[in-house]
């Protein structure tokens, strides 16, 4: 596995680091949903780096959930 997991928060959101940070201190919610992008991407990455096996259809399911929680966040950034 590489150093750097691809898609992670901030590298899908490069312009707003600071925002993302002060939220993950001040937002329960925001920091719980950052936690689950990080726990759902890693999971992503494992799959498709051969380091963990699972399904087709397994991995479909991760990658909309990953979809999903980037329209949150990036529904609570256009609030800060």
């Amino acid at each position: 596995m590489s150093a750097h997991t691809p898609h992670e928060l901030a590298d899908a959101f490069p312009e707003d680091a600071e925002a993302l940070r002060r939220l993950k201190l001040s937002d329960a919610h925001f920091a719980r949903l950052a936690e689950r992008h990080h726990e759902v991407n890693r999971a992503i990455h494992r799959i498709e780096s051969e380091v963990e096996a699972a399904s087709d259809t397994r991995l479909e399911t991760l990658k909309k959930e990953r979809l999903h929680l980037l329209d949150e966040i990036a529904v609570k950034l256009e609030d800060v």
